[in-house]
């Protein structure tokens, strides 16, 4: 695990469960070596924050590009942080440039880390659940991991939209991982890609009770980053 990830588990993961105490079901579903990915609805950008503080083991996220490029002091800063976290750079634009961070996750799964991935590809603009894009099957697939569903429940009213941090107190927090699913040696065309995918979303459904739709979420006014993968 990364020294500055394990300064966090041990500094701000133990606040996160004092001022907002979640609930957690399924942990014996993380596998205790090997990787993963951890593939779940998307309230809040809490999510992540919450992630990291009940999975005992580390996660890698997906953070902009410019973080790791920047120039200056700030420049810098970011990046040794990111860095030092284990991020995975993916850029803005979207389309084959995100891509490239489906290649750079590879590596880090086929080596036994975590990585989370948010199959709606942004945040839930009502707290419905929407259709998934395929990349998290694929990168499953390519990878050889199985995918873990999360759902989470409650972020959105902690730290909604628009809201720059957490608050604590301000509703009960959830967190469920189900059943590891094997998407070894599937077919990875379009069709059974689409199939899969549908499968892990009724996978998350099952564990947040969330209303379906049918169709992608809207997207937000700049494409998708962390983990909001727009791929498939």
């Amino acid at each position: 695990m990364p020294l500055l990830y394990t300064i966090g588990k041990l500094t701000v993961g133990p606040a996160m469960r004092l001022a907002f105490r979640p609930t957690v079901e399924g942990l014996e579903h993380i596998p205790d070596q090997g990787g993963a990915i951890f593939a779940g609805n998307h309230l809040s950008v809490a999510d992540e924050l919450f992630l990291g503080t009940v999975v005992p083991r580390h996660l890698a996220f997906w953070a902009k590009s410019e973080y790791f490029t920047g120039t200056g002091v700030k420049g810098r800063f970011s990046k040794f942080v990111l860095t030092g976290l284990g991020a995975i750079p993916v850029e803005r634009a979207g389309g084959r440039a995100a891509l490239a961070a489906f290649d750079a996750a590879i590596p880090a799964l086929k080596g036994g880390d975590l990585v989370v991935v948010y199959p709606e590809g942004t945040r839930s603009p009502d707290g419905r659940l929407y259709r998934g894009r395929t990349g998290a099957v694929r990168l499953a697939i390519a990878a050889g991991v199985p995918i873990i569903p999360v759902g989470m429940i409650g972020t959105e009213k902690v730290q909604p939209i628009g809201a720059r941090v957490p608050r604590p107190f301000t509703g009960k927090i959830t967190i469920r991982f189900g059943k590891p699913l094997d998407f070894t040696g599937r077919p990875d065309d379009r069709l059974s890609l689409r199939q899969l995918t549908d499968e892990m979303m009724g996978e998350i459904q099952k564990l947040t009770g969330q209303e379906y739709v049918p169709r992608y979420a809207p997207p937000r006014a700049h494409p998708p980053v962390s983990g909001e993968t727009d791929a498939g």
